[in-house]
Formats: structure tokens, sequence, C-alpha cells
């Protein structure tokens, strides 16, 4: 078997991390997060709020890099390229298994070139419809779609967004037609639909919360297989007449390639423990966000249930960049 100079490489720096753990307990200096998007979206903000917390329990700085660009290509191409020696990890969002599915020219392999560690948490989607549409139901809202096919328009924070593919999901589920309006972020989408300009949207549970309350929006159902603590009586858009409909957005940690399996473990098992914190669960809360903190073994299975199942759900549903 050939085997590549960088390959080689990579080896010989993974023999080396795992004699440096060996040799003591890691972290022994100073850990760097790579987030790929700008500070205070929500990836940011919920990797502060663990990285924060892992500050303490490990004993070492904890820093968040951001590293836009590309929809978090950027950022992630560096941690794929970067040694495995405990100090560079990637926090980043369930577009990491999407974008490959959209952008011909990645510059790494989304599952072979990162090492998974956990799952930080999932943000449930809720279906939110402005007080004019007439249904109170998602079983009201596939009959009004289906006697009414594109007279609805939803909202999203732009193509490919896991707003956007949950709207692309219900449509090919249903059968139905709707039309989607891209916007720059959830923000505006949300006061275009308070403001009727858009009839729907599939909203991060507490981006939409406020409006809610006040009436300004009508909660129909949440996305996810279980009801949200959020929304305790409101029911599941499976519960409520689509049998199989699951889709969230979740925030997760990948190392480089190769990580030494002792790093991999002692860092799960420290974002467990950060999760598990009543302040940091609270946290996370305010986000939307449901600590899962799953093991690498689970989370790498996850991975790739998830990359298959978007790209499907890209490919059938025709959902570009553009």
């Amino acid at each position: 078997m050939r085997i590549t100079r960088r390959a080689a490489l990579t080896a010989a720096m993974a023999a080396g991390a795992t004699d440096a753990y060996a040799q003591g307990d890691w972290p022994q200096r100073p850990v760097r997060f790579v987030v790929p998007y700008p500070p205070g979206g929500p990836t940011d903000i919920l990797g502060r709020v663990v990285a924060q917390r892992l500050a303490v329990d490990l004993r070492q700085p904890m820093v968040i890099d951001n590293k836009p660009g590309a929809s978090g290509v950027i950022g992630s191409a560096e941690v794929a390229r970067a040694a495995p020696d405990g100090a560079t990890f990637l926090i980043n969002a369930s577009i990491h298994v999407i974008i490959p599915h959209l952008n011909r020219n990645m510059p790494f392999d989304a599952l072979a070139d990162f090492t998974p560690v956990t799952n930080i948490g999932m943000v449930p989607l809720v279906a939110v419809a402005h007080p004019s549409l007439p249904v109170r139901s998602i079983a009201e809202l596939i009959a009004h779609l289906r006697a009414n096919p594109g007279s609805i328009s939803y909202g999203s924070s732009g193509n490919a967004s896991a707003l956007h593919l949950a709207g692309e999901m219900f449509k090919l589920m249903t059968g139905t037609d709707m039309v989607h309006v891209p916007y720059r972020g959830a923000g505006p989408a949300i006061q275009d639909l308070m403001a009727g300009n858009i009839q729907l949207m599939f909203d991060s549970v507490p981006s939409s919360a406020a409006a809610v309350r006040e009436g300004r929006l009508r909660a129909l159902a949440v996305t996810t297989r279980r009801r949200t603590a959020a929304y305790p009586d409101l029911p599941t858009v499976a519960e409520a007449g689509l049998p199989g409909f699951d889709i969230a957005t979740w925030y997760a940690v990948w190392a480089p390639p190769r990580m030494p399996a002792p790093i991999v473990t002692r860092l799960q098992q420290a974002i467990a423990a950060a999760v598990a914190v009543p302040e940091v669960r609270e946290r996370l809360g305010t986000l939307g966000a449901e600590p899962v903190a799953d093991t690498p073994e689970d989370f790498a299975t996850f991975c790739r249930a998830e990359y298959t199942r978007w790209g499907q759900l890209v490919r059938d549903a025709r959902v570009t960049l553009d």
C-alpha cells in the first residue's frame, strides 16, 4: 500500500501526541476551539458557554478562535489540516455535514478528515405562522396547502440553512408547494413574518418565542421527534399528522484526523460534565439547546447518518446555494 507523505506525517504527529499524553494528563497548554463563523452567532455563543466551563474543569485556557467564511468551510479546513496534538478543535453546527452536498469544491472530506468528539446539543425548530394564516395545526396547514398550492411563502435564514431544509422536507413529505423566501439571517425573516410579508417559517425555538407569547405569531408544532421543554404542550410535526418528520440544528465538536483516543475521550467526558452543570444547562436553554454530549462512537454514527440523510434531502429537493 502506498503511503503519502502527508499521511505519514500525520501518523507520526498522532503517535507523538499519544506519547505526550502518556507523559501527563491532557491538556498541558491552552486549547483552541475554531468557530467558523463571526462572533455573536449561535455557534459562537454556545461554544463560549461550554469553553468557559471547560477552562474551569480542565484548568487551562480555552480560546475561541473565529475563522468565518464560505459557510464554515474556511475555519473547518484549518482544523482538518491541524496537528492531532490536542491543541486545536472545531465547534460547528449541522451545516458541517450539509455543505459538502452543495459545494463541489470542498477542501476536505467532512467525515474522513475529522475525528468526531461529541454532539453538544440539539436545537429544535418550531413551525410558526402569521395569525392571518387560517390554520391552527399542522393538519390544517397541510389541508390549506393542498387546497391552495403555492399560496404560502415561507422564510428562512438563507439557502441550505436548517430553516430552509425543514421547509423543503415538509413540502416533499406532504406533496405540497410553498414559495421559499431566503433572508440574510433569521432575524430579518422573523420581522417580515410578523409584518405579514411571509406567512410561515420553521424557526429556532428561542428566536420566535417572544413573538409567540405576545400573540404576534402562532406556533403550530415542533420539528423534532420529542416535544421540547420550551413548548411542552405543543405537539411535534410527527404527532400532528406527519410521521417520520424530524429535523433540528445541532452543534458539535470535532478534532483533526487521527486525534489520539485518550484525548478525544477526555474532552468528551469534560464536555459531558460541563453541560450537566445547572448554570451551563440554563445558559444553553436560553439558546434553545438541549444538551446531548454523546460518546465519540455514538456521535460518529450520528454524523454518518446525518450526512446521508441531508444529502438525500438536498438531492430530492434540488437545493442549491444560489
